[in-house]
């Protein structure tokens, strides 16, 4: 298992939700945060809580829909060698009755935030990283199934998986690793009050493609699949899987 002590990270949609967990299991993992939200201020609090454990920890803002603070947000992100990449923020458009009634910016936001943002992210980080032959790319899409009123916001994670995909082929054996996560339906501000799952059962699931060794990209990893592990324990059985 790959330790994480002394490596950067950036977590992305930090402030609340999974991006809280995630950013908490890699700082108790003793990796230092780079931790985004839409207002820097948002994660201030989060920041003085991580700092107990031992780790460095800075707070960025940027709204993703907006590419320009997109690119500002990520040249304040490289005053540190980021060797981990959260792609966790997202948003997901509202629900639609009539879904062959859906309104264009609908689709224009989810893919504006939900897909290109995260491949900027993804252009500018990854290939530090290739220099350095090492990192990890954890891309948050969703399990969305048969829901045609959140079509816009359904087809966004389908790219996000087609982006990993694609570039499976051409990180073999670079060191560098990019794979997807499932938290599944969580009560967050996103999934809802009625969603079955603490947004708390991402771990261990979601450190696991972080600490992995193996070089593999292209997985996608079921946060659900691994709920009640241990980290230990989560590695061996995504090993054997």
């Amino acid at each position: 298992m790959q330790t994480l002590q002394g490596k950067w990270a950036l977590v992305t949609g930090a402030s609340r939700g999974v991006g809280v967990h995630v950013s908490e299991g890699l700082a108790k993992l003793g990796c230092n945060l780079v931790l985004h939200s839409r207002d820097a201020a948002h994660t201030h609090t989060l920041a003085r809580k991580l700092e107990e454990l031992g780790v460095h920890v800075v707070s960025v803002g940027g709204e993703l829909s907006d590419q320009a603070q997109v690119d500002a947000m990520l040249d304040a992100a490289l005053n540190h060698e980021i060797d981990i990449v959260y792609n966790n923020a997202a948003i997901m458009t509202p629900w639609r009755d009539n879904p062959w009634d859906i309104p264009a910016e609908d689709f224009r936001k989810s893919f504006e935030v939900n897909v290109i943002a995260l491949a900027r992210i993804c252009h500018r980080l990854v290939p530090p990283m290739l220099a350095r032959k090492w990192g990890r790319v954890i891309n948050v899409t969703s399990g969305i199934v048969n829901e045609p009123q959140l079509t816009a916001y359904a087809i966004s994670k389908a790219a996000v998986d087609k982006f990993v995909r694609d570039f499976t082929p051409m990180l073999k054996g670079t060191g560098v690793a990019m794979n997807l996560l499932d938290p599944g339906w969580l009560r967050t501000d996103l999934g809802g009050p009625k969603a079955p799952n603490d947004p708390a059962s991402v771990i261990p699931a979601a450190l696991v493609p972080a600490v992995l060794n193996d070089g593999v990209s292209g997985r996608l990893f079921g946060a659900q699949d691994y709920a009640g592990l241990s980290l230990a324990q989560a590695v061996e059985k995504a090993l054997t899987q």
